[in-house]
């Protein structure tokens, strides 16, 4: 629809997603919705395999939670979709990776869609910041998230004190994986999706799953939960033909052809 909030095109097995809500690419609780329902889709179909996820413009890649909605009476547990605020953060089974190319602030819930991607690249003029604290809110995904990617303190003065880091800060921190020229960040966003692509697909689904599974263990149970036969993409890769495929074709000096079997 053209008078859509989010825009949503297929390149070859890349679904690129465009957050489009004029000032700041805000988010109310139906826009939430429809990106639940297209990362849904993205999840289930075999031929997708990698997601971007941008703004439109240059100023904003999103300012997080809708105010003018709020004001209106949209409370903040509204209903987001599926998967939460943003469409993808919690979506159950979803293993595929999402890459946030952000094109500019990331403000507020904007960048908890960050926190929650997979991979991100961020143009040389982002900056990211939680300013719920001050608004009487809170920031709770980003108050689970943020402590495990940033040592305690700075991951504190972001969540309290609405420390603002620009991308090179995000950058040297791990937060984002490349920063690149704004004119030049889809076109990184869409390098670093071909490079997964050229992964194998059973391989990318068991990497997603064993991370989740076993983020909160500790070691030893991480180890024991790998080996019981619990984990189905993993499983799946232990017993697939393209497991066969990739040291074949790497001894035979040519590109895998990965059936995803």
């Amino acid at each position: 629809m053209a008078d859509s909030a989010v825009r949503a095109t297929v390149e070859g097995a890349v679904l690129e997603i465009t957050l489009d809500r004029p000032k700041a690419n805000a988010i109310d609780a139906a826009t939430s919705r429809e990106l639940s329902r297209l990362f849904a889709t993205f999840r289930d179909d075999p031929d997708l395999r990698v997601a971007i996820l941008t703004g439109a413009g240059d100023r904003f890649f999103c300012a997080g939670w809708d105010l003018n909605a709020a004001a209106a009476g949209e409370e903040f547990e509204a209903d987001y979709g599926e998967g939460g605020f943003g469409g993808f953060g919690e979506l159950r089974g979803l293993l595929k990776p999402v890459i946030a190319a952000v094109n500019g602030m990331a403000v507020g819930g904007g960048f908890e869609i960050v926190l929650a991607a997979d991979l991100a690249v961020a143009a040389d003029h982002a900056r990211f910041w939680l300013p719920e604290a001050s608004l009487g809110i809170v920031p709770d995904t980003a108050s689970v998230r943020l402590p495990r990617m940033l040592p305690f303190a700075m991951a504190n003065e972001v969540l309290y004190a609405g420390r603002r880091l620009d991308a090179a800060e995000a950058l040297r921190w791990g937060l984002v994986n490349a920063v690149a020229d704004g004119a030049d960040l889809m076109a990184e966003a869409r390098a670093l999706a071909a490079r997964v692509v050229g992964a194998a697909p059973l391989s990318v689904d068991a990497i997603g799953q064993i991370r989740d599974r076993t983020r909160h263990l500790r070691l030893d149970q991480a180890f024991e939960l790998l080996r019981s036969g619990e984990l189905a993409a993993y499983e799946a890769v232990l017993a697939s033909a393209d497991a066969v495929e990739g040291p074949k074709a790497f001894n035979e000096g040519r590109t895998p052809r990965w059936q995803g079997r």
